[in-house]
């Protein structure tokens, strides 16, 4: 997904939340001036990461705040799996409270109000365009062996856990492999955050080996980049991972919130509309 300008306003807001030392935002806007056509905000984002743990040997840590997100909707599970499981289809239900965890998200926001995440999540319903993809979802699973899912953020990982142990009750055949970040990065889900909640009872578990708060092929390890190579089905979380995996003509079901000014505008839609995207690899 090629990037605008409303992405790196975003980016460099998100630096100078950081920090405020004059030479690392120097730097930082160094790299945001003299991007490539095909960098991604991720990319982006993790060269300005870089310079800041060479410049101050360490990171912006968000450990607590991963935490207390996973803490909180821990704490909801056993109300969520009992409305997702009252619906007509639990696995669409899933899919749909799953992708409005995506709320949950210290990239295009500095907090989270945990009311507003628990309106959002009542929300959580598919529109006619997710019922189209939701269908052709079912297919790909009906004949797969292998599924990859590509998680993103804390908290909603807890979300995307119920959603795979439902799927895997409807197609059980398929072995569930989650991808998560190879390195502490914002508030996205590590193994360490994977194994807290409870993922590998459910899954197998692989760091992409990176610390990187997207899906870039050339920065992943061996292993990940096996499975994006070989599952069948892959299930991308969140806009970080849509920005760094679409358009590359793989086909890859996408489920997230458009949460910016930049996503509103793309699909024109407004904030918060959760969208499952389907995209088929050309013939």
């Amino acid at each position: 997904m090629k990037i605008n300008e409303l992405c790196i306003d975003c980016i460099w807001k998100g630096q100078n939340r950081i920090s405020d030392n004059p030479e690392y935002l120097s730097k930082a806007k160094e790299i945001l001036d003299t991007r490539k056509p095909e960098d991604t905000a991720p990319y982006l984002t993790y060269q300005c990461d870089q310079v800041y743990r060479k410049m101050f040997d360490s990171f912006v840590s968000f450990k607590q705040i991963k935490q207390d997100s996973n803490d909180f909707v821990l704490a909801l599970e056993e109300s969520i799996v009992k409305q997702i499981e009252a619906q007509k289809d639990p696995l669409a239900s899933s899919i749909a409270y799953a992708r409005n965890g995506n709320f949950i998200d210290y990239a295009s926001k500095a907090s989270v109000d945990e009311n507003e995440f628990l309106e959002v999540l009542q929300n959580a319903k598919f529109s006619k365009e997710d019922e189209a993809t939701y269908q052709e979802f079912e297919q790909a699973c009906k004949k797969a062996n292998s599924f990859l899912l590509i998680a993103d953020n804390c908290g909603e990982i807890v979300l995307d856990k119920l959603f795979l142990r439902i799927l895997k009750k409807r197609y059980p055949q398929l072995h569930l492999t989650v991808l998560v970040r190879g390195g502490d990065v914002l508030n996205d889900v590590t193994m360490e955050d994977a194994l807290y909640i409870g993922l590998d009872e459910v899954a197998t578990i692989v760091p992409s080996g990176k610390n990187i708060a997207g899906t870039i092929e050339e920065m992943l390890s061996p292993e990940a980049k096996e499975l994006l190579y070989t599952s069948d089905v892959i299930f991308a979380k969140g806009q970080g991972n849509y920005e760094s995996l679409s358009d590359q003509n793989r086909d890859i079901f996408y489920s997230f919130l458009c949460k910016c000014d930049f996503f509103m505008e793309f699909f024109q839609v407004p904030r918060y509309t959760g969208l499952f995207i389907h995209e088929k690899r050309a013939e």
